[in-house]
């Protein structure tokens, strides 16, 4: 006979294995039936399309204006410099989000991955290899190297690119597979539990486990616009008379929103903040008095604050600004 319920079974267990110097197996379990599937699809999917990676989005070439030009005296035109250059991974070293980078050798040599590690980026495959030149050659080349999400084609990225410089495809992406099961599992007497066995192998930018965190950060605030439902107040007797504000609807969405970077966002989640209005309320002055909030990451809310139409130092109308931090404080209890 089944059981009547008023919640669903909770998972309890969560498994973490070591396969190999990137790969993990991440299990867990006991999920009702139809509850596994629904968690681990969507983890795949932003695991593939939202985890943060670095790659090369220009190059240029010193005596060369286009991709299929060549460089005197090495073996490999420039489009298979090109295509060799695409399958290195970088990772810039500290917190820049974009870093140029130049480079200049002289042959005879072969050049690999571990040649282009320096002060500003890591090569995570560096025995990868780029290009072979001989004892008279000279190459100086320079990198545009940015953060980001996804794959982006080069012709998204021409109008941001420097006069000289090469557009290159970006495959941002640090996740070279994401891939689950789902396996029966017996809880008491009952063989329809289920069981997530999750199997992520990155490229050596990021570990799997902190892209597995960041995925799931992701997805809870993907979520998080759903949090509005509960500061509803439905009235029946005078459905106009709770219409909310647009402007105040703007500013009680969450700072998830803005597309900070995570470090900007840590900081001010730390800080008990959650919403754009909170933001939008305060100067320049209290924003920087907000803990561990550096000044680059002041400089990157300014201008999210401003993107979104609330310059830092905008005045909101008094019964506006009361009627936020009504709904702010109300969230908050």
């Amino acid at each position: 006979m089944k059981r009547i319920k008023t919640a669903p079974f909770m998972p309890s267990e969560v498994e973490i294995e070591q396969t190999g110097a990137n790969s993990m197996r991440i299990t867990a379990y006991p999920f009702e039936t139809g509850y596994a599937v629904s968690l681990a699809h969507p983890i795949r999917r932003l695991l593939l399309g939202s985890t943060i990676g670095y790659a090369p989005i220009a190059v240029k070439i010193e005596g060369a204006s286009h991709e299929f030009d060549s460089v005197r005296g090495m073996l490999e035109d420039v489009a298979v410099f090109i295509i060799n250059l695409k399958n290195l991974r970088f990772k810039i070293k500290g917190d820049e989000k974009k870093v140029e980078v130049n480079y200049s050798f002289t042959g005879p040599m072969e050049i690999t991955g571990a040649d282009l590690s320096n002060d500003q980026v890591e090569v995570v495959t560096p025995d990868g290899f780029l290009a072979t030149l001989n004892e008279d050659a000279e190459l100086n080349f320079s990198l545009l190297i940015h953060q980001g999400i996804g794959y982006v084609p080069s012709e998204e990225i021409r109008e941001d690119v420097p006069q000289g410089y090469i557009t290159l495809d970006a495959f941002f992406t640090p996740v070279r597979a994401a891939n689950y099961t789902i396996e029966n599992m017996l809880v008491e007497d009952n063989p329809n539990y289920e069981k997530i066995v999750f199997y992520i192998e990155t490229d050596g930018q990021i570990d799997p486990v902190t892209a597995f965190k960041n995925t799931i950060e992701v997805m809870y605030r993907q979520m998080s616009i759903f949090n509005n439902i509960l500061d509803i107040n439905v009235s029946e007797e005078s459905p106009s008379a709770n219409a909310e504000n647009p402007l105040i609807k703007t500013l009680m969405q969450g700072l998830d929103t803005l597309g900070l970077s995570a470090r900007s966002y840590n900081s001010l989640e730390r800080a008990g903040l959650k919403y754009i209005g909170e933001l939008a309320l305060m100067s320049e002055n209290e924003l920087k008095e907000i803990k561990n909030l550096g000044k680059k990451s002041l400089e990157e809310i300014k201008e999210k604050l401003a993107e979104v139409g609330f310059p830092v130092g905008t005045e909101i109308e008094e019964e506006t600004a009361k009627e936020l931090k009504k709904k702010i404080e109300a969230t908050k209890k």
